[in-house]
């Protein structure tokens, strides 16, 4: 039996820290204080749709799906976009995709992901997401993405947005195909664990920290940091936010990242070559902002 990584255990929470008036250099280390990250949410906060949805289709053409499921995954979508998830939906949903995607081959899956990638997902990114996601780079800080989507997904998502690091759900697998189980599920207080484990292992201060979400069940993940930000949400997250004080976004502009980019050089296109979307992504969006801050 093979299976992932395994998840460290909780850390106990650091206490929360008093804010503190801004720093000239918000992202720099000193030797009192640990280095600044900014987690992201993915559906509903830097994409505009579910980003295990949006694969079915090509899930459905490979032989992965039938089309009595794809309905069935258009339908709870439609949920998913009219009204947000609450605990109990998520976790259906979660048993839901485990047991349809049981036997499945692990590299199809990633083969998949990985040649539908740029029409896929890439126009559905919001052009806030990107922007704020280059303006968390330019002030030094590391860019992680949290979801609840399988790895699979959430990693090439991840890379192409120029993301230092991930947490996603994880599946078992055996003999190179899922088993229809959880290893780690990246829900709600998992979410959690995964940021106190990158907390503890990149030396991330949790109350200088930045978090953005969607949903009332990432209320765990946005209270955690010492930055919350609520970003399209949910009824229930827009209650919290509301009482609590927290800043609410509204991101309503999904877009192509390349569509932000000028066209190409000869050269551009040899280091695109060489370093990867991600990089190149993100740093002709920092170049944008930088243009424009000036």
């Amino acid at each position: 039996m093979k299976k992932g990584r395994s998840i460290a255990r909780t850390r106990a929470p650091r206490p929360r820290c008093p804010r503190r008036a801004a720093e000239p250099y918000p992202g720099r280390v000193t030797a009192e204080r640990g280095r600044v990250a900014a987690f992201f949410d993915l559906d509903k906060t830097v994409i505009a749709r579910s980003s295990a949805f949006v694969f079915s289709k090509p899930f459905l053409d490979q032989g992965l799906l039938s089309r009595r499921a794809v309905l069935e995954s258009s339908y709870a979508h439609f949920l998913f976009l009219l009204s947000g998830a609450d605990h109990d939906q998520m976790e259906r949903m979660r048993e839901h995709l485990t047991k349809m995607c049981a036997g499945w081959d692990v590299d199809q899956v990633r083969a998949i992901v990985a040649e539908t990638l740029h029409d896929i997902v890439d126009p559905l990114i919001y052009a806030e997401a990107a922007d704020l996601i280059a303006d968390h780079r330019i002030r030094g800080h590391d860019v992680i993405i949290v979801s609840a989507s399988g790895e699979e997904m959430v990693a090439p998502i991840a890379a192409a947005l120029g993301a230092d690091h991930f947490a996603a759900t994880r599946m078992v697998i055996e003999n190179g195909k899922y088993a229809g189980e959880v290893e780690f599920y990246c829900y709600g207080k998992g979410k959690v664990e995964a940021i106190e484990k990158l907390a503890a292992q990149y030396d991330y201060d949790l109350s200088r920290c930045y978090a953005y979400s969607d949903s009332i069940t990432d209320l765990p993940m946005l209270e955690v940091v010492g930055h919350p930000t609520a970003v399209n949400p949910d009824r229930g997250l827009r209650r919290e936010a509301s009482a609590r004080g927290w800043p609410v976004l509204t991101f309503s502009n999904p877009v192509s990242l390349w569509a932000r980019i000028p066209a190409p050089t000869t050269t551009t296109v040899a280091a695109t070559a060489a370093v990867g979307l991600g990089a190149v992504a993100a740093g002709a969006l920092t170049y944008r902002l930088l243009r424009r801050r000036r």
